[in-house]
């Protein structure tokens, strides 16, 4: 985790998109999403596992977020993320991959697959904003006043940053994985990149979709760690009530990032799925 690189380049339509993959070139490809405010950093676990055991494994930091670029005027919203996966997907060349994906890239890949007709074989989704309504009073608060939390003294928007992404764990973070999640948005570009997203956060792009759910026509698994204290456990019996033959798989002990609080549990839940 220590070594975590994307040393691979897409020029996208919302700027340069960092993004890596692992596993065999012949091995069944599954696509990990990460959500905000984070990176693939979250896959670190998951993804090399997935590799040694036979996968094609693609990852990537969404425009804004990560190593990918950041900058002024970008747009970083859902709807932008969902058209970049669907490009991102066809320079993969990629045929029906399994897809995983966590909080907001639960929305990209659902706005991929149901807008943008990007086939998957089958899809996860772990602890995913899918449902209205969402959005804490820190997302509304920082949304009407985004120029202002951007001109926030280094040391105190780090102090709120790091908080806020601790706040996602149950267990609580590692000091390592703490600092890799908060250090892309600590120096000026990414201090600025942090209220961006915020600010383009809108619950219009899960709204145009989540009357779709019923209609999907792949396996799909929900997983959720039980105490997620960002979106209620509630959300998951709800999100698996809406789409066909849903799975529903609740892992006790993890909070909303269930990928670094409770990755041997996840791991084994998306292996008894994409197999």
């Amino acid at each position: 985790m220590d070594a975590w690189q994307l040393g691979k380049v897409f020029e996208s339509r919302s700027g340069e998109v960092r993004w890596e993959r692992f596993g065999p070139a012949d091995g069944e490809p599954v696509v990990l999403l990460h959500g905000t405010p984070f990176s693939s950093y979250v896959w670190g676990e998951i993804a090399p596992a997935l590799a040694a055991g036979g996968h094609q494994v693609f990852f990537w930091d969404m425009p804004g977020y990560g190593a990918s670029e950041k900058a002024e005027g970008q747009d970083v919203s859902l709807a932008a993320q969902g058209l970049v996966f669907a490009e991102l997907m066809e320079h993969w060349q990629v045929s029906a991959p399994s897809v995983v994906a966590h909080d907001f890239g639960g929305c990209v890949a659902l706005r991929a697959h149901l807008l943008h007709q990007v086939s998957y074989r089958r899809l996860a989704l772990v602890d995913p904003v899918a449902l209205a309504p969402w959005g804490s009073p820190f997302f509304r608060l920082v949304g009407e006043n985004a120029p202002v939390f951007e001109q926030l003294p280094p040391a105190l928007h780090r102090a709120l940053v790091q908080e806020y992404i601790g706040s996602a764990s149950h267990r609580g973070l590692r000091s390592d994985a703490a600092e890799a999640l908060t250090a892309p948005w600590t120096d000026r570009t990414g201090q600025a990149a942090f209220y961006r997203q915020i600010a383009q956060a809108d619950q219009r792009y899960t709204d145009e979709v989540q009357k779709l759910y019923p209609g999907i026509g792949i396996p799909v698994t929900v997983c959720w760690g039980e105490e997620d204290s960002w979106i209620p456990v509630a959300k998951a019996h709800e999100l698996a009530s809406l789409i066909p033959d849903a799975r529903l798989r609740i892992i006790p002990g993890a909070g909303h990032l269930v990928p670094l609080d409770a990755p041997a549990q996840l791991l084994a839940a998306l292996l008894e799925f994409l197999t």
